[in-house]
């Protein structure tokens, strides 16, 4: 018996609700292109089906949240009206039921035609060939060029590129602008090729820190100690900014290379932070950078919005900035958002792919872009908006493009998010021995590896 389907699932399971996390759940016009010459696909990609007048009607499922929905009701009315006889069967899923179902659909032979994956997921849906790879499409008319580089290897496993984005992500440094000028502190650059090193952020951190006052001087975690993805996706930066890597660059082993002094290093340094110099918080108070406990902290492009909904008087430029994230040996800033895939069992493969490419495209991006103001993955929509060519968005943009880092592309990443989240956990929150926790999570990523044949 073929034990490797299941054996997947279980490890997707060990993730589901955590993956959920990194979808700009924290926040995030014009209408959608009318050819396909400017990133809508054209129509004579579409099967015989749908030329011939019969109607085809898709199913697509994504995970629920309401401003993405609206976008997406959005571009699918704008579809319709220009292909009448292709039909959207759009189904909103709660986020903490979203996996389940998907993989139950999978397993009884009845997926939606097209589905919503977070960028850690789709090795595991790949190896499986529950979703059909998109080269070709994309060669004929998705623009992939216009795609920025680590959004296309964080969609690309074992050399084929299984969705295409809706946006992409990446975090930086946010600090409270009035705590630095009171303390006399040099204010960090805005410029992404002049990130602060770790020294000069902590450097800053312990000035900052006052105890008496409950104010931490520097939350390195968006979340803190949470127990889902959105931990390792910002604690993994801080291994690749010291040098080291996660797996071997053929994906078989973490050995040598997660407990690599590079990782020693990145680690020791993350123990320091909560346990010896105690500048960041083991237990992070609600809002705390909005409510001036946390003096700097790192967040996504989403947290304008939040600021703006929830404390309105708490002012970028004012009261708070923004820089790049910080770097060790060199920058890296950890990628990676969701996406739309065509599932192996669509009979319509060709109609999905102009639905995913109406969405995703050229055009659809932009439009994407106006309605969730979420990162894109495209550098036609950067160009296309000059707000993401200013300040603050500039500063994603240009981390993006060019220090941007894919988490790694493996079915068995549930196994690397948990272990990574357990080592920084570990080691920040609890102050266990460096060597000994590096050690454990080695071990966890090889039974993960085990488990999917590698």
């Amino acid at each position: 018996m073929n034990r490797k389907p299941l054996l997947l699932s279980a490890l997707l399971l060990a993730a589901s609700g955590a993956l959920a996390a990194c979808s700009g759940g924290s926040g995030n016009s014009g209408g959608a292109g009318d050819s396909g010459e400017s990133g809508a696909p054209a129509s004579g990609s579409a099967s015989s089906s749908a030329d011939s007048g019969e109607v085809v009607t898709l199913s697509f499922w994504r995970h629920d949240y309401a401003p993405e929905a609206a976008a997406f009701k959005k571009l699918i009315a704008s579809f319709e009206e220009k292909h009448p006889n292709i039909k959207i069967d759009f189904q909103m899923i709660p986020n903490d039921q979203y996996e389940t179902k998907i993989r139950t659909a999978l397993a009884g032979g009845n997926p939606p035609d097209i589905m919503a994956l977070d960028a850690p997921t789709l090795a595991s849906y790949a190896s499986q060939k529950a979703i059909i790879p998109l080269d070709d499409y994309f060669a004929k008319d998705g623009n992939k060029d216009d795609l920025l580089k680590p959004v296309i290897e964080g969609l690309t496993y074992n050399g084929k590129m299984y969705a295409a984005p809706n946006n992409d992500g990446t975090i930086v440094m946010f600090y409270n602008k009035k705590m630095f000028e009171e303390k006399g502190i040099p204010l960090p650059s805005k410029n992404v090729d002049e990130a602060w090193t770790w020294e000069q952020v902590l450097d800053a951190a312990k000035k900052l820190n006052d105890p008496a006052k409950g104010v931490y001087g520097w939350n390195p975690t968006p979340w803190g100690f949470v127990g889902h993805e959105g931990a390792p996706y910002s604690e993994m930066a801080f291994l690749w900014q010291a040098g080291a890597e996660i797996l071997s660059p053929d994906g078989k082993t973490a050995k040598g290379y997660l407990d690599s002094p590079e990782a020693k290093k990145a680690l020791t340094f993350w123990k320091g932070l909560y346990n010896v110099d105690k500048v960041s918080p083991k237990e992070l108070p609600q809002d705390a950078f909005w409510n001036g406990k946390v003096a700097i902290h790192v967040d996504g492009p989403f947290a304008f919005q939040y600021q703006q909904q929830n404390f309105p008087n708490f002012k970028l430029g004012e009261d708070y900035d923004v820089a790049p994230l910080w770097k060790d040996r060199k920058m890296v800033g950890t990628t990676g958002s969701w996406n739309m895939a065509i599932t192996s069992h669509s009979e319509h493969p060709d109609e999905a792919w102009q639905f995913v490419n109406w969405v995703t495209g050229v055009e659809g991006s932009k439009v994407w872009y106006e309605e969730t103001k979420n990162l894109p993955a495209r550098q036609s929509t950067f160009d296309a908006f000059q707000e993401l060519k200013e300040y603050p968005m500039n500063i994603y943009a240009e981390q993006l493009s060019k220090y941007g880092h894919p988490r790694p592309v493996t079915p068995a990443y549930p196994a690397i998010s948990e272990a990574i989240r357990l080592l920084f956990e570990d080691v920040g929150l609890g102050g266990a021995d460096v060597d000994e926790s590096l050690a454990k999570a080695v071990k966890k990523i090889e039974d993960g590896l085990a488990m999917i044949g590698q």
